[in-house]
């Protein structure tokens, strides 16, 4: 009977065209719970017009019928309306319940595709590709080694005359590390690491997130729902507070699809009382498309500043003056006003400074910065998502495709300048294409950038490279920069991470099959993983086959012990990772345990 509902319950939602994604040829299970938590219009109408759908999944309190939304999504996951994954899931024993987020202290790692150089829609071809991630819910006996300090590998200088051996790591006087640092790896269990060396030493913490959401030109987690965004969030934020200065901030970019909740978070995390501002950010005028909508056109963003202590944090009062006011006048009319004058009989001097006086009167000598960002006649901020950079022709400079959707130099040097002074600590935990990164070196600000996408070498690393040369792009002439500085470059030490991505970049079943012995004998599976049977059985029946590529992937990954996923420092010299006693050393030195 059960089978029965659930076959009907498929069919009652597949009337819903937003929920069957045509291209994957697939149930959009994760969009039906998100629906259900907005208790959307349609979802309840469906339900509520099925005789049967009705008694189980309402009760009726004083004529008013209610949802009962826990008990749809606790039916949807114990039955699962698109079921062949997650029953080839138990049949290799893995475990479902480790997905369920009713548990305490879940851990949610994410785990990209990184086949290609720029992803998540970043360049002009990549728009309209859909990205894949695998989005892992970890139980709290499932991390007992996650978040122990992880080996350091691929340790890279650069200067300004290239690419050099790492020898020795800068330390100041009370042993605290003094390098510019860029590290490739999953950003919770790099931020764990830093841990031991860096806590209470960030004085800034800027993040630019993920946005989850459905349409962004960064679709940097599709398969987020709610709750798993949240608890993403939540494990970072907790791990980056420790990482805070007594006097330090943070300040997280994000847009409507999350602020209210984040905010919420945030209150949880660092204190209600440490909220300092929400910052509404106007992205700039819009044009085309995002103009037609049947209702008020969207046009901020918003950042959230919070500090860790609200009686003590750095805060560089800051004021805009006539110089970065936004121009009363545009080119045409400039050139009218000039064009008039000189009907008057004025020489070019004269007209010169006369339009400069009628651009200037009234306006106050300077202006204390508002918590309404590029929004006034005395603020102008460059705008994002616009243009490229907002202008600062970084794509050019890096030799890709139009970047879009990225912050401004001027947005980050306004923070940084605020939030900290010369030589603190400012972290960014989501670096993308490095901006955070490039505005502190330009600051003479120590920085540490991480990030787990491939891209990291061809944007955020070669950005970094040409700061050092002298760029001028972004803020480089209005802060007199002139190059010069290093930064070092390093991974975590790969394991399992090196097995998923062999997964990831198999083009065929008989190629992962083909991977299925390496897996079993080189790297480490789930111990409830029913290996004999999977390789003997399951992966030759017809229905393992019609699951589809992307499926298949994402049960081979899932096979893998998400605990052994980079190499753990207290293993470092196990012969089987086959670490470089370079790597070994300056791993050593990195956690002062020599």
């Amino acid at each position: 009977m059960e089978n029965k509902f659930k076959d009907k319950l498929y069919k009652i939602f597949k009337k819903d065209s937003r929920l069957w994604d045509k291209e994957k040829k697939e149930f959009n299970e994760t969009l039906l719970k998100d629906l259900i938590d907005k208790l959307d219009e349609k979802i309840i109408e469906l339900l509520f017009g099925d005789k049967e759908a009705k008694e189980k999944f309402f009760i009726k309190i004083k004529d008013i019928f209610v949802l009962r939304q826990n008990d749809l999504k606790f039916f949807i996951d114990e039955n699962k309306l698109d079921n062949s994954y997650t029953q080839y899931q138990n049949k290799i024993g893995l475990r479902v319940g480790n997905k369920l987020l009713s548990e305490r202290d879940e851990v949610v790692l994410d785990w990209p595709f990184k086949d290609c150089v720029l992803e998540g829609g970043m360049t002009k071809e990549d728009q309209k590709r859909n990205e894949i991630f695998f989005n892992e819910v970890l139980a709290k006996d499932e991390i007992d080694r996650l978040y122990d300090s992880k080996a350091l590998v691929n340790w890279k200088r650069y200067t300004a005359k290239g690419e050099e051996k790492v020898k020795e790591l800068k330390r100041d006087k009370d042993g605290t590390i003094r390098e510019n640092l860029i590290i490739k790896g999953n950003n919770l269990l790099a931020l764990h690491s830093l841990k031991e060396q860096f806590a209470g030493k960030v004085k800034l913490i800027y993040i630019d997130p993920p946005y989850n959401t459905e349409n962004g030109s960064f679709n940097y987690n599709d398969n987020f729902n709610h709750s798993s965004w949240l608890s993403f969030m939540k494990n970072r934020l907790e791990i980056a507070k420790d990482l805070l200065t007594s006097d330090g901030s943070i300040y997280i970019n994000i847009d409507y699809n999350e602020t209210h909740y984040l905010k919420i978070l945030m209150d949880e995390v660092f204190g209600r009382k440490n909220f300092q501002r929400e910052i509404i950010w106007r992205i700039g005028w819009l044009s085309g498309y995002k103009t037609i909508a049947k209702n008020y056109i969207r046009n901020h963003d918003t950042i959230l500043f919070y500090t860790k202590d609200s009686n003590n944090f750095v805060f560089n009062k800051a004021y805009n003056t006539i110089k970065d006011y936004a121009d009363r006048f545009n080119a045409v009319n400039k050139k009218e006003i000039l064009e008039k004058l000189e009907q008057f009989k004025l020489c070019k001097k004269d007209r010169e400074e006369f339009f400069k006086y009628i651009s200037e009167i009234g306006l106050p000598k300077k202006y204390p910065l508002e918590d309404t960002w590029n929004s006034s006649i005395y603020d102008k901020l460059n705008s994002i998502a616009v243009v490229s950079y907002s202008g600062e022709k970084v794509s050019k400079m890096l030799g890709v495709d139009e970047i879009k959707g990225q912050k401004s130099e001027k947005l980050l040097q306004r923070i940084i300048e605020v939030s900290t002074n010369e030589n603190d600590i400012v972290l960014d935990y989501h670096i993308g294409t490095g901006t955070t990164c490039a505005v502190a070196h330009k600051l003479n600000r120590q920085y540490i950038g991480i990030e787990q996408m491939d891209y990291i070498e061809n944007t955020a690393v070669a950005r970094l490279k040409e700061v050092i040369k002298g760029e001028r792009a972004g803020v480089s002439v209005s802060v007199e920069w002139q190059g010069g500085g290093d930064f070092v470059y390093l991974e975590l030490a790969k394991w399992n991470e090196e097995a998923r991505e062999k997964i990831l970049k198999a083009k065929s079943l008989s190629e992962l099959e083909k991977l299925f012995d390496e897996l079993y004998e080189r790297y480490f599976l789930n111990y409830n993983v029913k290996t004999k049977e999977f390789k003997e059985k399951t992966i030759k029946e017809e229905e393992f086959k019609k699951l589809g590529l992307d499926k298949q992937k994402k049960l081979f990954v899932e096979m893998l012990d998400m605990n052994q996923m980079y190499v753990n420092f207290s293993e470092r010299a196990d012969k089987k990772y086959k670490l470089t006693k370079e790597d070994i050393a300056l791993s050593e030195e990195f956690y002062n345990s020599k």
